[in-house]
């Protein structure tokens, strides 16, 4: 190609030239980079348009090029191959000859440095990567919340937000102290797949918030607080499922970053509320749970417990702060105490069977499923005596009815007077409930009536059906009973269960609830002050958060019962009184 017109190079922009690879007289090969030129802070790459030998050379680094400036020019030609050194070539030849080998030789296989970088952050997360921090959870009986979370999910599925976060204390630590010891700040967040062999992709979708207990003992930083306000916005707006693992300390005081005085300026607790009656929301401890954890577990439709956990809203230094005496965190709110004041929902023996049962939960507010077995229907006939006054365990019957192994009894430790549960009958999950005659002869006493309303709101919410066996022989009518406003708790129990006639299969036409909206017709407006409204969704948008899930309600105190309840109730106790 000897004589062929040189080919000139020009800048296509108005820049600075950055890098000069580019030498007068070398045999460059086509699409080779000859120059880089920075504009507007960004790199762009200029390459040979053909294959020639440079000539012309008319820019250095650091020279200011306009818009079509020509840099250099290439007299086009076949590129040689290498010339051999001991053949007499000059030393700029044999330079040459070694570049250009390089760039034909193949790129080593292997991650580019910077994706490096990040791969080996990403893998300072895993549990593998802090040995003395799993060994001091197995010295307990406890599992990794890596471990709960890969066990919730389905294989492969869980996508982490957050992951390279940190704790917010960079002016006070070093950023490697801070990468190897609270990594993603101590919290857990992504979306995986739960159940996702039984139902869609859609319906299987599920946030999952965990705290990390090895980190900073599971507290509340603020990055953490930020990855949970995304994951919470999420979860509102596509209405996914929750579930929440809620070991840790509370509020965290170290984070010096953020310039705040008590933390109170947060929207995760309010961001969490929102979540009720718009999507199942389970709440899953062992371990300790306290303060700002304990708040956001309390807000959950459900609470698994192990039988190891503490859930108590201030820790030993806050009690102990306030001048309330000294406590070990294993004496303060033991699940034991727990379940029976009616705070803990489900108590199991260890994680993997809080996370087995989480999933069961889960799964009946997912959908109908294709596979079931039925019960034993010949056992039912010796569930119920003959003898009409012998009383007898109504949970054999309930679960005589259900699918086999589907009832999930809920707070099975508190309102002991009537049974709240779970199922499926032929793979349509439902609401069942039914009174305990073993108890006051299966009278609704206050307890009773709080376990039955939260229990109803929330098949409610769902628009899962109800089913409602009656074994009832009598009414708590005492002075007593009407102090602790059993009368009132009932009706109110009653018109939550009337409020969606529509949507459920009410146990509104059963006789014990029929007769108790009838009593309790004329205390309506004391019942209404009690508790949130039947339409869990409807009050979730205008309740404190506490009354968004009903958690909080409780029967008031026997005194302050009595005083309120005295003139809005007289009807309703006169005619009692007179029964």
């Amino acid at each position: 190609m000897a004589g062929a017109p040189l080919v000139a190079l020009r800048a296509p922009m108005a820049a600075r030239v950055v890098e000069l690879a580019a030498r007068e007289g070398e045999r460059v090969r086509e699409a080779q980079a000859l120059l880089v030129v920075d504009a507007m802070k960004m790199e762009h790459v200029i390459a040979a348009p053909c294959a020639g030998r440079v000539r012309g050379l008319r820019v250095a680094e650091g020279d200011q090029v306009a818009e079509g400036q020509a840099l250099l020019w290439i007299e086009p030609g076949e590129v040689a191959a290498p010339v051999d050194a001991t053949a007499g070539a000059t030393a700029g030849t044999k330079e040459s000859a070694t570049e250009s080998t390089k760039a034909d030789a193949p790129k080593p296989v292997g991650a580019r440095p910077d994706l490096q970088r990040v791969l080996d952050r990403q893998a300072r997360l895993l549990d593998d990567a802090r040995p003395e921090a799993v060994a001091r959870r197995r010295a307990r009986g406890q599992r990794t919340a890596r471990e709960n979370v890969a066990d919730l999910c389905d294989a492969g599925s869980f996508v982490e937000y957050g992951a390279l976060a940190v704790a917010a204390q960079r002016s006070r630590r070093s950023l490697d102290d801070l990468i190897a010891n609270t990594p993603a700040d101590g919290m857990i967040t992504g979306i995986g797949s739960v159940n996702g062999a039984l139902f869609d992709a859609s319906r299987a979708r599920t946030v999952v918030l965990a705290y990390d207990a090895t980190v900073l003992a599971g507290t509340q930083g603020m990055r953490n607080h930020a990855k949970t306000d995304r994951l919470l916005e999420i979860a509102h707006a596509e209405r996914l499922p929750l579930v929440l693992f809620a070991e840790g300390g509370g509020g965290r005081p170290g984070d010096v970053d953020v310039p705040v005085v008590a933390g109170l300026h947060l929207r995760s607790f309010a961001s969490f509320a929102r979540l009720s009656g718009r999507a199942p929301v389970i709440g899953i401890v062992s371990g300790r749970c306290f303060a700002g954890n304990a708040a956001l577990l309390g807000c959950c439709d459900v609470i698994i417990a192990t039988r190891d956990a503490n859930i108590g809203m201030g820790g030993p230094a806050m009690i102990e702060g306030g001048g309330l005496g000294v406590f070990r965190p294993e004496e303060i709110g033991p699940s034991a105490v727990q379940s029976a004041n009616g705070v803990v929902d489900v108590l199991v023996d260890d994680e993997a069977a809080a996370v087995a049962t989480a999933k069961r939960y889960l799964s009946m507010f997912q959908g109908r499923v294709a596979q079931w077995r039925s019960p034993d229907a010949p056992a039912l006939r010796d569930v119920v005596p003959e003898n009409r006054l012998r009383v007898y365990d109504t949970r054999a019957a309930m679960r005589g009815l259900v699918d086999a192994d589907s009832l999930i009894e809920l707070r099975a430790g508190f309102g002991v007077g009537i049974h709240t549960a779970l199922a499926r009958v032929e793979g349509q999950p439902i609401g069942l409930v039914a009174n305990n005659p073993l108890h006051l002869a299966g009278a609704i006493d206050a307890d009773a009536a709080d376990k039955l309303a939260r229990f109803l709101q929330l098949c409610d919410a769902h628009g899962l059906p109800i089913v409602s066996l009656r074994a009832s022989w009598s009414d708590p009518t005492s002075r007593r009973a009407r102090r602790c406003g059993t009368r009132v708790g009932s009706s109110s129990s009653a018109r939550r269960c009337a409020c969606r006639s529509s949507r459920s299969c009410c146990a509104r036409a059963t006789g014990w609830v029929r007769w108790q909206w009838r009593r309790g017709a004329s205390i309506r407006r004391t019942s209404r002050s009690r508790g949130p409204p039947a339409s869990s969704a409807r009050w979730a948008s205008k309740a404190p958060c506490g009354w968004a899930t009903a958690r909080s309600w409780r029967p008031r105190p026997k005194a302050q019962s009595a005083k309120r309840c005295s003139s809005a109730s007289s009807r309703a106790t006169t005619s009692a009184a007179r029964r």
